[in-house]
C-alpha cells in the first residue's frame, strides 16, 4: 500500500469530542456500539464515536487518495477536506452508516498495511457449479468459503456440483504430515491439503497418502488475536474439522459428491469458523426445489440414513444449522411442495434467479446487467457471481430533516461505498469480478419508521429521485474514478446491529411490538457487563450458554407493529421497494401466523414476477422459549423500567470490540431445546 494517508482537521474533529451522539433504543445502540465497533486505541483505551468516525472516514480518503495518486491525477486536498467533513458529520448524527465490516476494519492495518480488502464486505457467492473441471476449480469453493468466513464475510453457496466429482480414500500406507502454521491461511491451507488427498483420484493423479496433522504451532486457546481482536479458540475447532470431514469424505469412497456432501463441507467450515471465535459465520444455500435431498438436509435422521452418516462424530445436527436454505424459483414453479415445508420451519426461502438475472428495479424494463448472475448473499439483498462480493451502506430516510438532506445523504453514502470498490482482496478471482462490476448496495432502513410520519406516496417520491441522484452520482464518481459504472447500486438489507446504533427498524421490517425487551447476549467476562448492569439494566445468565449473560433494554417503536399487519402486506412492502428502490434484492422475511400458511404457495405464484427474493418465518407465540430476543411489555412497564435507568458511563471501557456477528437474526440464537430449525432463506433483523 502507497504511503498516502489523507487525515482530518484536528480542529474539526475536536469539535465532536464533547457532543453526544444520538444512539438509540435506551442504551442499546450505544452498547452494541462498544461491545461491536469500538476497537482499542494505542493508549489502551477505547475509540469513542467521534474517534470511529474518524478512522473510517480517514480510511475511505485515504482509498480514493492512493487510487488517484496511482493513475497520476490531481488531487484536490481542500476540496476533499470539504467532502470528508461533511460525510464525517453525516455519518455521526447516524443518517446514514457504513456497514459493520467498514466500522470494524477501515482504516485500521488489516486492510491499509496488510491489504485484506475483503475485511470490508458484508458478503459473498460461491458457486459448485465447476466442481470436477479441473482439481483446482473443485478445490476453490471450500477454500473460498473458509477463508472468507474467517474475515467476517458471509457466504452463500449453491450445490450444482452435485455428482461432478467422486471421492476416494486416501492410502493408509502412506502418511503425508503438515505442520499448520498459526494464520488464517494456515487453517485454509489445511482445508486444501485434506480435500486434495480425496479428491485428486479423480484426476487421474492417483491415490493420496493419508494426512496427519501437527496442531502445536496453533496459539492455545484463550490467547489475545491482535488486529482482529477477541480471543483464540485453540486447535480444538480446526481438529474437529478435520476429523469430521474425514467421516462425510469417507462415506462418499467410491462414488460422487453428493448435494448433501457439498452443504456439509460448507456447513462445517461455518461450524468451525463459529467455534473458532474469531468471526461468526452466515450461509445460505440454494438448490432445486424439485430435489428431496436438498429440501431434507435439514431432517437430520433422513439424511444420517440415507447418506452413511450414522455414528456420533457425523451426527448432521451437529453443524446443519450452519446454512439458511433457500431453493431458486420461477413463475413456473410448483411452489406446493416447498411451500409446506416453509409454513413447518421456514425454509426453504425462494430465490427467482431469472427475475434477478434480468431486472435492475422492477418498474424499468429488462436490461439482463446481470446475466452472468448465479445466486445470492446470505440475507438475499445481493445479486452475486460466483466469487463476487458486496458492500452494503445503509440509510435512514426517517433521520432525514427532509428530501433534500436525504438525497445530500445518498451523495456521501453512495461515495463509500464506490470506494470500497477500489479495495484488492486477496483472490485474483474476485478481484476481476469486482473491478468490472463495482457492485453497490445503498440500502434504505428504518422504512416503517418513515411511514408512521409520512404517506405511502412521500415514500415513493424519495425513493424514486434517490434512485435517479444516485445514478448520476454514479455517472459522476465513475469517470472521476477512471472505472466502470456500477453494475447496480441499491438494495435493501435487514439489516442487524447497525439499526441499533440509529434507533431505527431494521430494512423493511416492522418492529415485533409498540413496547417490548429487546435482549443482548454478552460474555460475562466482558468489561462492559458490570457497567450495564451500574446502569440499571436487568441482567441475568444465559440459559443456554453459561459463559454469556443476557441484558434487557426497554424499548419503544414507531407505527404499526408485526401483531398489526397481515402477511400479504409484508409481502406487498418487498414488492413495492423492489419495483422503486433496489436494482439488486430486497432482503424481507414475511413472518404469518398458523391461519395464514396456506397463502405462501398463493402468494408466491401471484408475486413471481414482482419479487427477486422472499423469505417467510412462523410467528412464534409469546414464552415459546426462555429469553426470547424480543418480550412484549405494558407501557407501564417500559415507562417504569426507563424511569430506572442512569446514563451508561462507558468512559474507562478497555476492552477491543469483538466485530460484528454477521448473522444477527433472532433465530440464530434460537436454544436446541426449541425445536425449531435454526435459520430460515434470509435473515431478518
Amino acid at each position: 500500500m502507497s504511503d498516502l494517508r489523507f487525515t482530518l482537521d484536528s480542529d474539526f474533529v475536536a469539535g465532536y469530542a464533547q457532543r453526544d451522539p444520538d444512539f438509540g433504543f435506551n442504551g442499546l445502540g450505544l452498547a452494541t456500539y462498544y461491545r461491536t465497533y469500538s476497537r482499542l486505541k494505542a493508549d489502551n483505551t477505547n475509540e469513542r464515536w467521534h474517534e470511529t468516525v474518524q478512522r473510517v472516514v480517514e480510511g475511505a480518503y485515504t482509498i480514493q487518495q492512493q487510487h488517484i495518486h496511482a493513475l497520476d491525477i490531481p488531487w484536490d486536498e481542500d476540496k476533499a477536506q470539504r467532502s470528508a467533513a461533511e460525510m464525517y458529520d453525516r455519518i455521526f448524527d447516524m443518517k446514514f452508516l457504513p456497514p459493520g465490516r467498514m466500522l470494524w476494519a477501515l482504516g485500521t492495518p488489516i486492510v491499509h498495511e496488510r491489504g485484506i480488502g475483503q475485511a470490508l464486505f458484508n458478503c459473498a457467492f460461491v458457486s459448485t457449479a465447476e466442481i470436477g473441471d479441473t482439481l483446482t476449480e473443485s478445490l476453490r469453493p471450500f477454500l473460498f468459503m473458509m477463508d472468507m468466513s474467517m474475515m467476517g464475510v458471509g457466504v452463500g453457496f449453491d450445490v450444482l456440483g452435485e455428482g461432478k466429482i467422486s471421492i476416494h480414500r486416501p492410502a493408509s500406507a502412506n502418511t503425508e504430515h503438515y505442520v499448520i502454521p498459526d494464520s488464517r491461511q494456515g487453517w485454509v491451507c489445511s482445508l486444501e491439503k485434506l480435500l486434495h488427498s480425496y479428491f485428486c483420484h479423480h484426476f487421474g493423479i492417483g491415490t493420496a497418502s493419508e494426512l496427519t496433522f501437527d496442531y502445536s504451532l496453533i496459539r492455545p486457546a484463550g490467547s489475545p488475536i491482535r488486529g482482529f481482536g477477541g480471543v483464540a479458540s485453540g486447535p480444538a475447532p480446526l481438529r474437529e474439522l478435520h476429523e469430521e470431514l474425514r467421516c462425510v469424505l469417507d462415506a462418499h469412497h467410491g462414488r460422487t459428491i453428493s448435494i448433501t456432501g457439498i452443504a456439509d463441507i460448507m456447513n462445517m467450515i461455518g461450524r468451525c469458523v463459529v467455534a473458532g471465535n474469531v468471526r461468526r459465520s452466515a450461509q445460505i444455500a440454494l438448490g432445486d426445489p424439485s430435489s428431496d435431498e436438498f429440501l431434507k438436509l435439514k431432517d437430520y435422521h433422513w439424511n444420517a440414513a440415507t447418506q452413511g452418516y450414522e455414528g456420533s462424530r457425523a451426527r448432521r445436527s451437529a453443524w446443519g444449522w450452519a446454512s439458511n436454505n433457500s431453493v431458486v424459483v420461477d413463475k413456473n414453479s410448483d411452489f406446493s411442495q416447498a411451500a409446506a415445508q416453509t409454513a413447518i420451519n421456514g425454509e426453504p426461502g425462494y430465490l427467482f434467479l431469472e427475475n434477478i438475472r434480468a431486472f435492475s428495479r422492477l418498474c424499468d424494463p429488462a436490461d439482463f446487467k446481470d446475466y452472468r448472475a448465479m445466486g445470492t448473499n446470505p440475507c438475499g439483498e445481493q445479486t452475486l457471481e460466483s466469487y463476487e462480493l458486496c458492500c452494503l451502506v445503509e440509510t435512514f430516510p426517517s433521520r432525514a430533516s427532509s428530501k433534500a438532506d436525504f438525497l445530500r445523504t445518498l451523495k456521501y453514502a453512495f461515495l463509500l461505498g464506490k470506494t470500497a470498490t477500489l479495495v484488492k482482496t486477496t483472490w485474483p478471482e474476485t478481484n476481476t469480478i469486482q473491478e468490472r462490476n463495482r457492485r453497490i448496495g445503498t440500502s434504505v432502513s428504518g422504512i416503517t419508521n418513515f411511514l408512521s410520519a409520512h404517506p405511502v406516496s412521500t415514500l415513493q417520491e424519495w425513493l424514486e429521485e434517490g434512485y435517479r441522484e444516485i445514478q448520476l452520482l454514479d455517472e459522476r464518481y465513475s469517470r472521476w474514478l477512471h472505472v466502470p459504472h456500477s453494475i447496480k447500486t441499491t438494495s435493501v438489507k435487514p439489516s442487524g446491529t447497525v439499526s441499533l446504533l440509529a434507533g431505527v427498524n431494521p430494512g423493511c421490517h416492522y418492529p415485533e411490538f409498540t413496547w417490548y425487551i429487546r435482549r443482548m447476549r454478552i460474555g460475562k467476562s466482558s468489561a462492559l457487563l458490570p457497567l450495564l448492569r451500574a446502569a440499571g439494566l436487568p441482567v441475568s445468565d444465559d440459559v443456554t450458554d453459561p459463559s454469556s449473560a443476557v441484558v434487557e433494554f426497554p424499548v419503544k417503536s414507531e407505527g404499526k407493529n408485526l401483531q398489526q399487519v397481515q402477511l400479504e402486506e409484508q409481502v406487498a412492502m418487498a414488492i413495492f421497494l423492489q419495483r422503486y428502490w433496489s436494482d439488486n434484492q430486497v432482503s424481507c422475511t414475511a413472518t404469518f401466523r398458523p391461519e395464514e400458511q396456506e397463502q405462501i404457495p398463493h402468494l408466491l405464484q401471484k408475486f413471481s414476477d414482482s419479487l427477486k427474493s422472499i423469505s417467510f418465518l412462523p410467528r412464534l407465540e409469546h414464552g415459546a422459549y426462555a429469553q426470547m430476543p424480543y418480550e412484549a411489555i405494558p407501557e407501564a412497564e417500559y415507562l417504569q423500567r426507563v424511569a430506572g435507568l442512569k446514563p451508561l458511563d462507558i468512559a474507562e471501557l478497555s476492552e477491543d470490540a469483538s466485530s460484528e456477528k454477521y448473522c444477527s437474526r433472532d433465530s440464530c440464537a434460537l436454544p436446541p431445546e426449541s425445536g425449531r430449525m435454526q435459520g430460515n432463506g434470509f435473515p431478518s433483523p
